[in-house]
């Protein structure tokens, strides 16, 4: 049986954070290949990777370096859906199928009751299905007796969702072709063709099952749910620290924390766990490192700097800064003085626009959302909620309000003026001058 992983779509909510979902990095390990492991775990070894022409290389790179595994590539060569993915690999799917979404992160038990399911029924399609209690923006499963899909909507719109089980993207297929034959005869103005050939199936044969499935269940949509990802690896990992590591004698490490090779932790530092550290990163004098933080590799977490619950890319330098519930990604560099603020004075949820619209984080704390390769000078401040795009700066003493699109500059005007000092004082002048000594040396 061969997975099938859906590499090829573009995360354009994801912005300025542009690496595709599946290669951001969680505990030394891109998503991908924790996905990988996950389902190495339930037997599966025989997998499709389909890409797209910007990161096909790079999941070639990682299943090249994964052992015990079969690996196939394709190219979607535009992102036009699941239906348009499969076909793009027509040409592996002899066979039966498991189709995925590398995006989303569940237990290994998601593939096992499918497995499962498969060996015990004769259904042409199994399903998983999650139940929820708050409207999630995806696909909603009808099911009918037996556990047999009926019907299947994708985004409805709040309100008419037609139950409580939606839809998660782990499903298996005794007969794909015959599927994407189901696809060819779609007619749609909406990103719904495979979701439509799965439905268009269910009428004509009746022969796709529901599994449900009660385990934990993520998935990334939005950057700030980088953070329960975060969680999730950090609560399932074990304390680890790396022999290569140098830790002072005056350091405080405390709590689960996962300590890379070559890390550095210089006196007076201190890590809370959950925490984790990556390669040769260097912890500073006095620096804090708190709860939930991923510090990524080759970083510096300079003198004083305080890191909140915040995940930060590789390559960052920070020195007396304040990192508040922030994503930051690769290369960046902050000034002495940085605040990355992460709450409002109302203490109400923090909102961050996407295409002009604002989105409700759904948490009160949350700071900034920061490119690669961006930098700020000296004593600046950026506002909750606020985006930087890739390549930018934000200046020295800007308080930035608001989002700074990508290769832009933010600098404060100069609210100050130059003239020459007409002042003079005249250590002759004797009380005038003792009086200014005293003023300046305190003494009576």
């Amino acid at each position: 049986m061969k997975t099938v992983f859906l590499c090829g779509g573009i995360g354009k909510r994801m912005r300025p954070i542009t690496e595709d979902k599946f290669l951001l990095d969680f505990l030394g390990k891109t998503l991908l290949e924790h996905q990988i492991d996950m389902a190495k775990e339930a037997g599966l070894t025989d997998f499709v990777m389909v890409g797209n022409p910007q990161n096909i290389g790079d999941i070639e790179r990682i299943v090249t370096n994964i052992p015990d595994i079969k690996a196939e590539l394709a190219i979607q060569k535009e992102p036009l859906g699941i239906a348009n993915a499969l076909e793009n690999v027509r040409q592996f799917l002899n066979g039966e199928i498991i189709v995925v979404n590398p995006n989303d992160v569940f237990e290994t038990s998601a593939y096992t009751r499918l497995l499962e399911a498969h060996q015990t029924n004769s259904a042409t399609s199994y399903l998983l299905g999650y139940e929820v209690s708050d409207y999630f923006s995806g696909g909603y499963l009808v099911v009918g007796e037996d556990g047999k899909l009926t019907h299947i909507i994708e985004k409805p719109e709040p309100g008419k969702e037609p139950s409580n089980l939606v839809n998660i993207l782990v499903h298996l297929h005794t007969n794909p072709r015959s599927l994407l034959t189901y696809a060819a005869g779609v007619q749609t103005k909406k990103d719904d063709i495979y979701e439509c050939a799965i439905d268009a199936m269910v009428k004509d044969t009746g022969s796709a099952k529901v599994i449900p499935y009660t385990g934990l269940w993520d998935t990334i949509k939005y950057p700030w749910h980088i953070f329960t990802m975060v969680r999730r690896f950090l609560d399932q990992s074990q304390e680890y620290i790396s022999p290569s590591a140098d830790i002072s004698d005056q350091a405080t490490v405390g709590g689960k924390v996962i300590i890379s090779d070559n890390v550095r932790v210089l006196e007076n530092a201190v890590i809370r766990g959950p925490a984790y550290i990556g390669p040769n990163s260097v912890i500073g004098n006095n620096s804090l490192v708190r709860e939930y933080s991923h510090i990524g590799a080759d970083c510096v977490v300079g003198y004083s700097t305080e890191v909140k619950g915040s995940y930060v890319g590789d390559g960052c330098w920070f020195h007396m800064s304040y990192i508040g519930d922030s994503i930051i990604g690769n290369g960046c560099s902050f000034g002495a003085g940085t605040v990355l603020s992460n709450l409002r004075f109302d203490e109400k949820n923090i909102w961050v626009k996407m295409d002009g619209k604002p989105i409700d984080t759904g948490v009160n704390k949350f700071g900034a959302i920061i490119g690669s390769n961006c930098k700020t000078g000296v004593n600046a401040n950026v506002m909750p909620g606020i985006r930087i795009g890739s390549n930018s700066i934000v200046g020295s003493h800007v308080c930035l309000t608001e989002d700074l699109g990508p290769d832009m500059i933010a600098l404060a005007e100069p609210v100050y003026k130059t003239s020459r000092n007409k002042l003079q004082l005249d250590i002759e002048k004797g009380q005038q001058a003792d009086e200014v000594m005293r003023d300046l040396t305190c003494v009576e």
